[in-house]
């Protein structure tokens, strides 16, 4: 610490504190024994006993503006400096001896983890046996602890560090708790999982070109969803830099994490208490999973099937021959700066990205717009809509016919009691 001396032994006019040299002194980093210094010699720099209450007014604001304290404390330690009192107080600490140290508290700590942090009473048993039954020296000093000093010593912040609740969620580590922000960039992708039963849907939307891929699964498990992602990010036609969902475990896992890792796309997940973060998936799971696949039961063995009518004929419909509704801006009026958002531009999801700007730099490594145009110019909207319907009807057929063969056989007695 600096130690601070006065400059002016001598004052003419008391005004000169204000204006004069001493303005730009600062002991905000010096130490309190320094700063007490400091002001007794100034009082004795200015004569305060002896100046009228104008004067020792100006002083008072002067000192306040180079201590930085507030005018009662400073005040409060002009009146200890008339009493010759003004001294700098040692540090003495309050309770020197601890009987219990961080080391019995990190014991103690541990005891609760491996028990599940059993009752007061239940822990000092164990402590106590601990030291007296299986001869652990460690827990000697432990070992004399009260019921009472147990539940203090769970209130230190050094317990708080090392005990972990494990009835509490903890927060995992995997991907980034924030809103997804695109920048205007297609790449930006959200996934959600829809299930139906015995199937499981994973539905991924991009949030600007509103391009949906849609998949289905048997069961949420690492071996059907690692290849079912990796499928996903190769169909998106651009570069995808970003994978978004919500905090479910199904996607938030080491194995989904090293994916996105090995093809550099950053994992983000929604935070808590934002329903808007996940908001455009959850309303495709209505708009396009439920209208088309329905709410019914659907069996485990028909997962391929239904992946395979998502590949061939409901992602290329949603894609290429579905428009979508985009945001645009509009002025509440000529003369206002005001403006709000409609649903005022329609289109497919493949005609969006094709007229963006500089639209083939978003395109990944071996796709074309030609190869694009080939799938859209194969049938009309109306052509692969039909065709998509008489697909599904045929995917409803063998369902139906898979649930008719579940029906329990009825029992020959009993169609006889109703003959009769």
């Amino acid at each position: 610490m600096a130690r601070i001396t006065m400059t002016v032994p001598n004052l003419q006019d008391i005004n000169e504190l204000a204006g004069g040299r001493l303005a730009d002194l600062n002991l905000d980093y010096v130490s309190k024994h320094d700063k007490y210094e400091w002001i007794v010699q100034t009082l004795n720099t200015c004569r305060y006993r002896s100046l009228p209450k104008k004067d020792k007014g100006k002083v008072l604001q002067f000192m306040c503006t180079v201590t930085g304290h507030s005018k009662p404390y400073v005040y409060q330690m002009i009146t200890k400096y008339l009493h010759y009192q003004l001294k700098a107080k040692k540090y003495s600490r309050s309770q020197v001896y601890r009987k219990y140290t961080s080391k019995d508290i990190h014991l103690l700590a541990a005891t609760d983890i491996d028990h599940k942090r059993l009752s007061s009473a239940a822990t000092k048993k164990i402590i106590q046996r601990e030291y007296a039954v299986y001869g652990k020296v460690e827990y000697q000093n432990l070992s004399g602890i009260s019921i009472s000093h147990i539940n203090n010593l769970r209130k230190r912040p050094r317990y708080s560090c090392t005990y972990t609740n494990g009835t509490k969620a903890q927060d995992v580590s995997i991907g980034c708790t924030m809103k997804p922000e695109p920048n205007g960039k297609p790449g930006s992708i959200r996934v959600d999982t829809v299930h139906q039963r015995d199937v499981y849907y994973i539905n991924s939307i991009c949030e600007i070109l509103q391009w949906e891929q849609v998949f289905c699964v048997p069961a949420i498990s690492e071996i059907f969803l690692q290849p079912i992602l990796e499928l996903m990010l190769e169909t998106f036609p651009f570069k995808v830099f970003n994978f978004h969902s919500d905090r479910g475990s199904e996607y938030i896992n080491d194995p989904t994490s090293k994916l996105l890792n090995k093809l550099l796309v950053n994992q983000t997940k929604s935070r808590s208490r934002h329903c808007n973060d996940n908001a455009l998936i959850e309303c495709k799971n209505g708009a396009i999973i439920r209208k088309h696949m329905g709410y019914g039961y659907l069996a485990e063995e028909l997962a391929p099937s239904i992946n395979q009518f998502c590949i061939d004929y409901l992602n290329i419909y949603l894609n290429f021959h579905r428009p979508c509704g985009y945001l645009t801006e509009k002025k509440r009026s000529l003369s206002s700066k005001r403006s709000y958002y409609v649903y005022g531009d329609y289109d497919t999801p493949y005609r969006r990205l094709k007229h963006m700007k500089d639209s083939e730099t978003f395109l990944r490594e071996g796709v074309t717009f030609e190869e694009l145009d080939k799938i859209e110019m194969a049938h009309s909207d109306n052509e692969f809509a039909r065709l998509m319907r008489h697909e599904k009807e045929k995917l409803y057929r063998k369902i139906n016919k898979n649930k008719e063969q579940k029906l329990p056989v009825p029992d020959s007695n009993l169609l006889k009691i109703f003959d009769e």
